[in-house]
């Protein structure tokens, strides 16, 4: 208690006056009044108070600290060898502990994914439908140059194979009344047989670059390829003369390549189909139905009825005869060359569609996009975004940064024009170098180009029979019940379909393999409205790294969050003790050096005249004793620098 303390030190230096020969009444004026009592709630307790050393501070730690194992490092102060057991366990739990959150947050920061397949049932939109008719046709302003290309094309194949082409003359065609575009055929690129070391023959053409001075061989060990590959590289240099807008391909069959199409039962509109044209596989139509599918089957998918057509083919540009086709998303580009499939004419073919759908999650965990930004570069087609797209956009504009000029098969960006040798003589050994480095991934088309964060796969399987069946075309007493008819079931098919089927008797027999090449029959359908949804989810989340931690944390200390919480007051507390420690000892350097400038000019008072807890401060000023008393009061005891 303060009071009896207070009475002492007033009883002493009472005594004191009286052993100097003075009354106690007559020193009661120099010395201090005495403090005000306190009350009880309060008495001797501050709002904030330290330990007086880091020892204290420690033992007080490890006694009330719920982490498993720190009282054993006090509670056994008697047995410095288990004292120092204990503490290497300690120390060495709290290793492990940070070794293994070491690992786990470099695994959180690599941020793995999972893949989660999960599979939903409902109505989706049927997908876009694209085909060809895989004739590519000659466009009336520029057929003289095409033909001059077919006798080229005949004369380096005659002086390769020593073949000689039936004398049958080029096709007449009405002359176009249009301009005609000035070109002139390079017959400087021939096609040539290499011979390379190990007595390997091949067969290809030479390129060079404006000056003449850098050439190389595009050859190929096939001589066919070789042949399409070159006629290919003059006649992309013919069609680059036509005019960006020009389009005539679907006036080559009438337009009657979809001579029939159902959709569940219903006719489909000509505003469901797009067309366009490819330089190689001719005119193409794409079904862009907005219609959902209701049931699975092939009563509720698109039934179509195709008639394709071979006259005015190209056949060194396509040695293929039949109808081109892609299922693909919709409103995105089809690129028949990387995905399409092939259909042969004579035929009813039944494609069964199964979707997926793939979600990724994006950046930090994946390199993805949800559109075109993030993406290095200029999208070229009017579409949505697709990593294909992205590629072909990517090499043309390379092209023309490179080459001055566009490849003939791609959009064009904004103020480019398309490459010909008439206009760029050099641009076939531009265009094959760049293409050779972009299959060896030289170009940066690959980094700028990112995979799509959400798209959809769809796994077909097919099957074949032929159309119309040779049954229906004899089939048993057809002659014995209409002989004056002269005609059969397939007959009357292929005449409603525009090809008139009279055949004569001799011919009745055997039908006709021609009438039968230029028809086809696709069903196209889902097989179950049940997709597949493959979608990446984090290895470790927020909640899941912190429930991670939580289980190291409880395996080698056995605590909880609270407990990690008291090691952060313990933290808290020795940095505010060696704050205030450095405080005191700079206080206590200063007053030293006060002091002793001062001692010559100023009379030091007399211990006498300072209360006792003053003097205990003077005397111990600076020890670990004098930050925070409990027992201490006034000014004196509360002074802490």
């Amino acid at each position: 208690m303060e009071a009896p303390a207070q009475e002492g030190s007033s009883f002493k230096a009472g005594a004191m006056a009286q052993a100097s020969g003075g009354s106690p009444e007559s020193h009661d004026a120099q010395l201090p009044p005495p403090p005000q009592p306190e009350d009880e709630e309060g008495q001797g307790e501050g709002l904030v108070e330290l330990h007086t050393s880091f020892r204290e501070l420690f033992t007080f730690f490890c006694t009330n600290a719920t982490i498993h194992g720190a009282i054993r490092l006090v509670c056994s102060s008697q047995n410095r060898l288990k004292t120092a057991s204990w503490g290497l366990l300690f120390l060495g739990a709290l290793g492990a502990l940070d070794w293994q959150f070491g690992l786990l947050f470099e695994q959180y920061w690599s941020y793995p994914v999972i893949m989660t397949v999960s599979v939903h049932s409902e109505r989706k939109l049927f997908p876009s439908v694209t085909l060809c008719d895989m004739n590519p046709h000659r466009p009336s302003s520029v057929r003289h140059h095409l033909q001059a290309l077919d006798r080229f094309a005949r004369e380096n194949i005659r002086s390769l194979y020593k073949f000689n082409f039936s004398e049958d003359g080029d096709v007449p065609f009405a002359d176009d009344q249009g301009p005609r575009p000035a070109f002139y055929l390079d017959h400087s690129v021939r096609l040539q047989r290499l011979s390379h070391p190990g007595g390997q023959s091949r067969v290809g053409f030479r390129l060079c670059n404006s000056t003449g001075g850098d050439c190389f061989y595009r050859a190929f060990s096939s001589g066919v390829t070789a042949a399409q590959e070159w006629y290919r590289f003059h006649y992309v240099s013919i069609l680059a003369l036509l005019p960006a807008a020009h389009e005539d391909s679907h006036q080559s069959h009438g337009g009657h390549f979809v001579f029939s199409c159902q959709f569940d039962g219903r006719d489909c509109q000509a505003r469901h189909f797009q067309t366009f044209h490819h330089p190689t596989y001719g005119s193409c139509y794409t079904f862009n139905g907005v219609w959902a599918a209701q049931r699975p089957g092939i009563t509720h998918g698109i039934s179509l009825v195709l008639r394709t057509e071979q006259q005015d083919h190209l056949p060194l540009l396509s040695t293929e005869a039949g109808i081109k086709v892609m299922i693909h998303e919709r409103d995105h580009t089809p690129f028949l060359e990387h995905q399409g499939f092939s259909i042969r004419p004579g035929t009813e073919t039944t494609i069964g569609i199964r979707e997926d759908e793939v979600r990724r999650l994006g950046s930090p965990y994946s390199h993805c996009t949800h559109g075109v930004e993030g993406v290095g570069g200029q999208l070229l087609y009017n579409a949505s975004y697709t990593l294909q797209a992205c590629l072909v956009s990517c090499f043309q504009q390379l092209m023309v940064e490179t080459c001055s000029c566009g490849y003939y098969f791609y959009p064009l960006p904004a103020g480019a024009q398309y490459c010909s040798y008439s206009r760029h003589p050099a641009w076939g050994h531009c265009f094959y170098r760049l293409y050779r480095d972009l299959g060896t991934h030289r170009l940066p088309c690959a980094s700028r180009c990112p995979r799509s964060c959400r798209e959809s796969s769809y796994k077909l399987s097919a099957g074949t029979s032929r159309w119309p069946s040779s049954k229906s075309a004899h089939p048993e007493g057809w002659e014995e019940q209409w002989p004056q008819r002269g005609f059969c079931v397939q007959d009357w098919i292929l005449a409603v379909l525009g090809k008139p089927g009279r055949r004569s008797s001799s011919q009745s027999k055997s039908p006709s393999p021609s009438l039968r090449s230029n028809m086809a029959k696709v069903n196209i359908f889902y097989q179950e409205l049940n997709y597949r949804t493959v979608e990446e989810t984090p290895v470790y989340s927020v909640p899941e790294l912190l429930s991670a931690m939580g289980s190291l944390w409880s395996l080698w200390f056995g605590s909880s969050v609270l407990s990690v919480l008291e090691l952060l007051e313990l933290l808290l507390d020795a940095v505010a003790l060696t704050l205030l420690l450095g405080c005191r000892r700079l206080r206590r350097t200063q007053g030293s050096q006060t002091g002793a400038a001062t001692v010559a000019s100023h009379a030091k008072p007399e211990a006498s005249q300072l209360p006792t807890d003053c003097r205990n401060d003077v005397n111990h000023l600076g020890g670990p004793a004098g930050l925070f008393s409990h027992a201490a009061s006034g000014s004196c005891g509360r002074n802490l620098c």
